[in-house]
Formats: structure tokens, C-alpha cells, sequence
């Protein structure tokens, strides 16, 4: 019987939570490092909920990797017994003639997800709580689901540990060299620990641990908003997620307490973070400015002022794709980066392929257009 293979996985969060995971159900003597401790605030994780959804506005490569995140996000619920995720169905709206909506369009018939197109007067009908502006359309993404991001790290994390993984909470990680003579050397304030492979999901920390990556990780910071409902029931009848693409680039999430509605920005909105150790949490008045244009516009009903707010961080690439693979010129050094604000939904797509990339080489999942070294839009 052969040795077991020794992977480090570096940063516990979204995408190492499901690599620990998938790594020790394969039977790898997996180590994990995190900075803090599973399903903690100072990363892109938080906020209670994330949107899951086949409806992909941007490129159709991502649905065969989303199918796979759907499959793995019910073996993790079954295999845990935690309620990880809510089939709630999601909305994603836009105007019918950009180019974003007319690839959802076709790429959703193309796959045959399943989905229903919804114009003005089936909107108001049956989601009265939104407003579609004209010459937009509406498609309900009846995969479309609401997850737990804090249960769900905890969960991969816990399950990775009773399937015999070790984790080392609050253990900065300061290094990871190749070293002479194969594997890779993982250097913390602890000491050095030699593993055959190493796979680096630190998210926001990728710059700081990787500053030499072939192509650039903008870190930014980003603003959750709470708001109450004043009319319509944002929580009856499955109580959908929602999407909105150009040029009302926005997202939401009734609160699982049935109390709030969760609203986010795009990236255009969000500053930069020149050191995600000195993230600055306080929200200014003028930074609600446009989370009130959009409620005044398209959701009425909300409360405009909002009675919780949370900052955290995500890191985004050029071209939106992340980068998920070997390091450039190392085989023993898997990294999983830049996810752009819409990793979660695959996390536990992105931990089978790392897993595959840490034990084989290689992976049979068609990510070749995610590879670090690629460069340009796909």
C-alpha cells in the first residue's frame, strides 16, 4: 500500500475549506493553515449568504464547473447534515440587448438549464417587489439557490478534519518555497514543514504570499447592506435571490431571520485595499449614496436606510476569470486565486479540481481557460 500523498493547504476559507475536504475524502494526510480560524469575517466569506446559480451571465465554460459545484454542494449537505443551502431559485435582470443577457440567454437554452423568461407583467405579477425598467428582461433560474458562507466553510473544514485532516488555526503562513529535491517547504512562525504538494487559496493575502503571480489579483473592499421591506413579502413563495447586470450592476438575498434583504455592488464600486491586514470597516454616509439610488429606482419598497452594514474583501482579476492551477514553473504548487466576486457558488467544484491538480497533475474538468498563465478574455 502506498504512502499517502502530504498536501498543505494554505488559507481555510472558501476554496481551501473544500480542498481540505476533497483532499481527505481521497484519502491525502491533509494539513491546513489558517491565518484565523474557519468561517471568520476579514475575508470575501462573510455576510450570512451568497447566490448560487447556473444562469451565467459571462462565459458558458463556467456551466459544466457549476453542475459539478451543485452536485458536491449536496454530498457536502448529506454528508455533514448541516442545512448548507435553500433552493430558492434566482432572478437575473438586465437589459434584453446586452450583451451579457443575450449570452445568458443562449447559453442557458444551449445547456438547458433550467430557467423561465419573465417580461415586464410577469415580473410585476409575481415578484412585485422589483421594478424591470423598460426594454429589460427577467430570467428565473430555477437552480438558483441561497447559501450559508460561514456554515459552509465550517462545515467543509469539519468534515476535512474527521476524515483525518489537521488544521493549525491562527497560523500565518510566511512562505511557501519549492524545495530541493521536490514537495514544497511551508514556513510559519512555528517552523518549517516539508509537504509533497501545496495548494495556496489565501484570497485577499494572494498578493502578500504569491507577490511574483503571472497575472495581477486587485484586491478590493466591498459593502453589505441590510434593509427592511416596508410593503410586499420579499420572503413568501421560495423567496429568490436576484442578479442585476448593466447598467444597474447589483445583487440580493432575503435574509434567512425573514427580517432584511441583503444588497451588494459591483466592482466598479468597490475601493481598493492596499493591505488587507489594515481593512478599513467603516462605512461612510456617502458610500450608501448609490445603494439609495438603486432601492428609490428598482425596489421601492426597501427601507432605504439600512440597519446593518459589514465590509469585507475580494480579489478580482482583468478579465473576471480566476486563476486555478499549477504556479507557473512549479508542480507541486496549486493556486486558486481572483475569483471576482463569484467564486462561492463553485467552491466545492474548485476544491475537487485542486485536489485533482495537488494528487494527479492534472484534472479531467475543463479549466484550462482558468490556468494562471492565461492571459486575455476567454
Amino acid at each position: 500500500m502506498s504512502t499517502p500523498k502530504r498536501v498543505a493547504v494554505i488559507g481555510v476559507g472558501t476554496m481551501g475549506s473544500q480542498t481540505m475536504w476533497r483532499l481527505a475524502a481521497r484519502g491525502a494526510e491533509v494539513i491546513g493553515y489558517d491565518r484565523y480560524a474557519p468561517g471568520h469575517d476579514r475575508g470575501a466569506a462573510g455576510g450570512e449568504t451568497r447566490i448560487f446559480r447556473a444562469a451565467h451571465l459571462g462565459e458558458p465554460g463556467y456551466i459544466p464547473l457549476l453542475r459539478l459545484a451543485d452536485r458536491l454542494w449536496d454530498r457536502l449537505q448529506r454528508e455533514t447534515g448541516c442545512p448548507l443551502r435553500r433552493r430558492s431559485g434566482c432572478l437575473v435582470m438586465g437589459e434584453a440587448t446586452a450583451p451579457s443577457m443575450r449570452l445568458l440567454l443562449s447559453s442557458s437554452a444551449t445547456h438547458r438549464l433550467d430557467h423561465e423568461v419573465l417580461d415586464r407583467e410577469d415580473l410585476a405579477r409575481r415578484y412585485p417587489q422589483h421594478r424591470l425598467p423598460e426594454g429589460h428582461t427577467a430570467v428565473l433560474d430555477r437552480m438558483g439557490a441561497i447559501i450559508r458562507p460561514e456554515a459552509s466553510i465550517q462545515a467543509a473544514a469539519g468534515r476535512a478534519e474527521q476524515l483525518g485532516a489537521r488544521l493549525h488555526r491562527y497560523t500565518t503562513v510566511r512562505d511557501v518555497a519549492p524545495a530541493a529535491g521536490g514537495g514544497v517547504d511551508i514556513v510559519t512562525d512555528h517552523g518549517t514543514d516539508h509537504v509533497d504538494a501545496a495548494v495556496v487559496t489565501v484570497g485577499p493575502w494572494i498578493n502578500t504570499l504569491l507577490p511574483d503571480l503571472p497575472r495581477t489579483v486587485d484586491v478590493r473592499r466591498l459593502i453589505s447592506s441590510w434593509h427592511i421591506p416596508t410593503r410586499h413579502d420579499w420572503f413568501a413563495g421560495g423567496a429568490p435571490a436576484f442578479v442585476r447586470s448593466t447598467p444597474h450592476d447589483c445583487y440580493g438575498l432575503p435574509s434567512p431571520d425573514g427580517i432584511s434583504v441583503k444588497l451588494g455592488l459591483s466592482l466598479a464600486r468597490y475601493l481598493p485595499v492596499p493591505d488587507p491586514e489594515r481593512l478599513d470597516r467603516t462605512v461612510r454616509p456617502e458610500e450608501l449614496d448609490l445603494f439609495r439610488e438603486l432601492i428609490a429606482e428598482l425596489m421601492p419598497d426597501l427601507n432605504p436606510d439600512p440597519i446593518r452594514l459589514s465590509v469585507y474583501m475580494e480579489g478580482y482579476t482583468e478579465n473576471g476569470n480566476p486563476l486555478v492551477g499549477h504556479l507557473p514553473g512549479e508542480d507541486d504548487i496549486v493556486v486558486m486565486a481572483g475569483f471576482s466576486g463569484s467564486g462561492f457558488k463553485l467552491s466545492p467544484a474548485m476544491g475537487e479540481i485542486a485536489a485533482d491538480f495537488a494528487l494527479d497533475g492534472v484534472t479531467e474538468h475543463p479549466v484550462d481557460f482558468l490556468a494562471p498563465a492565461a492571459v486575455g478574455a476567454v
